[in-house]
C-alpha cells in the first residue's frame, strides 16, 4: 500500500466527525462517543498534522509544544486501511521537522502500539509519571 497518493496538511481545520472516524478505524481508544470533547481536543492544539487521500482524512497527529524544549505527541492515529503505508512515520517526521532538533518529542503509547514506537526512533523513558483521567 505504499503507492497511494497522500497529502499532508499542517494545522488544517478538521471536522470532528472525520477525527472520530479515524480514531475508531485506527483502533486508538479515544472518547469518540463524546463529540463535544473531541471538538475541544482539536480546537486549540499547538500542532496538528493530517494525512489525506483525496478528500478523505486517513491519519492525524496532535501535539502540544512550546517549540523550544518539549513536545508532547498526544495522538497519532492512522485508519487501519492505510496502516503500513508509512503515514504514521511521515506524521512523526513532519512533527519533528516543525519542532526542530532542540525539542524533545515525548509520548505515552497506547498498549497496542508499544512495539511500534521504538521502530520510529523513540526510546523508553523509565522516569515518566502519570495521574490518569477519570474518564
Amino acid at each position: 500500500m505504499t503507492d497511494i497518493a497522500v497529502e499532508y496538511r499542517h494545522n488544517y481545520p478538521l471536522d470532528p466527525l472525520d477525527v472520530v472516524r479515524v480514531f475508531d478505524q485506527s483502533g486508538l481508544k479515544r472518547p469518540t462517543g463524546d463529540l463535544p470533547r473531541i471538538t475541544r481536543m482539536f480546537a486549540a492544539p499547538c500542532l496538528v498534522l493530517s494525512a489525506w487521500v483525496g478528500n478523505e482524512l486517513v491519519g492525524v497527529s496532535r501535539s502540544l509544544t512550546d517549540y523550544a524544549y518539549c513536545c508532547y505527541l498526544s495522538d497519532l492515529a492512522v485508519d487501519k486501511k492505510y496502516q503500513g503505508a508509512g503515514i504514521g512515520k511521515e506524521l512523526i517526521k513532519r512533527t519533528r521537522a516543525v519542532i526542530g532538533d532542540q525539542v524533545s518529542l515525548i509520548l505515552l503509547s497506547a498498549p497496542d502500539a508499544m512495539s511500534y514506537y521504538p521502530t520510529q526512533g523513540f526510546e523508553p523513558a523509565g522516569s515518566a509519571f502519570l495521574i490518569r483521567r477519570k474518564h
